[in-house]
């Protein structure tokens, strides 16, 4: 099967699974705050976070519905943070996911109560199914606080303050890549690799596979920064342009087009490299490296 029409069937497993645990959500949720969270929860998207956590199981031997949980946690925090991303006080966004952001069909206040509930709701989410299906307590526990630490001041927090707050700037060449560690990358390679863990992954092989993770991480948000200036506002479903009216650092502003391309090869050899270990078993993730770099085509 074609890299293109995987994704997308991998995907469509993941969201027929989103829509089975928003429609038995919880009763005691208020309905105008379940409304909120499940219009940017349902709104599409790539689902590659989920999709990355499934595989990063079935890499070592589990089956993809095990780590269910816990996929639709990294959903739920994702979704939350671009929420949270899009309001009048970060990047005043109108346009996310080729639809109008939350914030402006709910409202400032309860968007970002949304976003608050699902960055919440995750946790409640992956361990209550985690034990529920009777995955091993010390896996759970590891895989949630891998999880953790991608959402907290070390991971996308701090990353957001790094790419918003004006005396947080440095002017060094490896800020962007900062910028883009702990707002991008950090979610993507906890994905993977707390899939990985709950399958029993260890040693040399989850190291490889962090490596992984840390590579395709970057490489996703250098090949962001290029779409925003090749892009066009159809293909990416969101408002383009915006970074450079925000004066923001990118790995194009930094490296120029050229450079950031030449980057973005280099990340995406690394990181295909890191998988040898894993022969033909991890073709899709190789695969899904590759069809990452040539999505700026």
């Amino acid at each position: 099967m074609e890299l293109r029409e995987e994704l997308k069937s991998r995907a469509s497993y993941f969201e027929g699974e989103l829509e089975r645990f928003c429609s038995s959500q919880d009763a005691c949720i208020p309905a105008r705050l379940r409304e909120a969270m499940d219009y940017s929860l349902l709104a599409g998207g790539k689902r590659l976070r989920p999709v990355l956590c499934m595989a990063g199981a079935e890499l070592f031997g589990a089956d993809r519905s095990s780590v269910l949980p816990m996929a639709l946690a990294f959903e739920m925090v994702h979704t939350a943070s671009l929420i949270h991303d899009d309001l009048p006080c970060m990047d005043n966004d109108t346009l996310r996911r080729g639809k109008p952001t939350n914030h402006v069909v709910y409202g400032e206040t309860l968007a970002l109560l949304a976003g608050d509930a699902l960055f919440l709701y995750a946790f409640e989410t992956a361990l209550g199914g985690l034990l529920q299906n009777g995955t091993d307590p010390k896996r759970a526990l590891d895989a949630v606080n891998l999880f953790s630490q991608a959402l907290g001041p070390s991971g996308i927090c701090g990353g957001q303050v790094l790419d918003t707050d004006e005396a947080s700037r440095e002017d060094r060449e490896t800020f962007v890549t900062d910028i883009a560690s702990m707002k991008t990358m950090v979610l993507i390679r906890a994905a993977l690799c707390s899939g990985a863990i709950l399958a029993g992954a260890a040693g040399e092989e989850l190291e490889r596979l962090m490596e992984y993770g840390r590579c395709v991480g970057i490489a996703f948000q250098v090949a962001d920064d290029i779409l925003d200036v090749v892009g066009t506002q159809a293909e990416m479903g969101k408002t383009l342009g915006k970074d450079a009216e925000q004066d923001k650092r990118t790995f194009v502003l930094v490296h120029g087009l050229d450079g950031a391309r030449k980057l973005l090869h280099e990340l995406t050899q690394t990181a295909v490299s890191q998988l040898d270990i894993f022969g033909g078993k991890a073709e899709f993730l190789r695969e899904l490296a590759l069809y990452l770099e040539n999505r700026t085509r």
